[in-house]
């Protein structure tokens, strides 16, 4: 059976597993869903490299890339394995796609990884491959990176991205004036973008900057938190249409955050 391609908003930190109340519809989101692919290969917003790179460890540990939270939030275990031979056909697949690609044994999985996955398979047992973004942040190079790993798919692999439909840090806190008005026009952007025909959703998703609101939901710098959804719709086949899944118009009481998904 065909994997399907989800792009995810993963929340503040460690928040969706500490209970907090404004990632309470995120979470109960993430627990329902009803997929088993033979292993997932997810993009997260917190690992950027100049040359797309795969974790290829047999057992990567966790990486607690946040700060100021409760203690516990420190020892969090997941015991999933990681797919080393997945990796490397990964690696394969966009070398044969005129893409440089490189495989790291020692690299983590930073909370982009750990929180959704401990959320929708708290079993820890589906294999999890990371595929980095790249550091020029071009929306192009992104797509055509799910693209050549489009092939996965037909391995039962679930190419999910980890990231934010809105991410501007003052929006958050209250510190931008009409963030809810900003986020609610981009998010329409992004649900028409990928609901869209094959080629005018790359096209919509790589011109993202010209949206109503795009710099004011994802500041200059800040881009890292939307590019997975790039990967994830370049891995969506033509004749695919990318829906909305969940939805909160409220998020943190102030703006709307969104998740996606291709044929799933």
């Amino acid at each position: 059976m065909r994997g399907g391609c989800l792009f995810v908003s993963h929340g503040g930190g460690p928040m969706p597993l500490l209970g907090d109340l404004s990632h309470a519809s995120m979470v109960k989101f993430l627990r329902a869903h009803e997929y088993r692919p033979s292993a997932v290969l997810l993009i997260s917003a917190h690992w950027q490299t100049t040359v797309p790179t795969l974790t290829s460890g047999a057992r990567p540990q966790l990486i607690y890339d946040y700060g100021g939270f409760p203690p516990k939030s420190y020892q969090y275990t997941y015991a999933a394995s990681g797919d080393p031979a997945l990796a490397k056909r990964a690696a394969a697949l966009l070398q044969a796609a005129g893409i440089a690609a490189r495989l790291d044994e020692s690299r983590g999985w930073d909370h982009g990884v750990f929180v959704p996955m401990m959320l929708m398979f708290p079993k820890a047992d589906i294999p999890i491959v990371c595929l980095s973004l790249l550091t020029n942040a071009d929306p192009a190079k992104h797509f055509e990176l799910g693209r050549a790993l489009r092939p996965l798919r037909d391995e039962g692999v679930l190419i999910l991205g980890s990231g934010s439909s809105y991410h501007n840090m003052g929006g958050f806190f209250g510190g931008v004036a009409n963030a809810a008005e900003a986020s609610a026009a981009f998010d329409a952007y992004l649900t028409t973008a990928c609901a869209a025909p094959a080629a005018e959703r790359r096209k919509l998703l790589v011109d993202w900057e010209r949206a109503p609101c795009a710099r004011a939901c994802h500041p200059p710098g800040g881009e890292e938190h939307l590019l997975p959804l790039h990967v994830v719709a370049g891995a969506a086949f033509d004749d695919e249409s990318g829906t909305k899944l969940w939805t909160e118009p409220d998020f943190f009481g102030r703006v709307t955050m969104s998740s996606w998904g291709f044929s799933v």
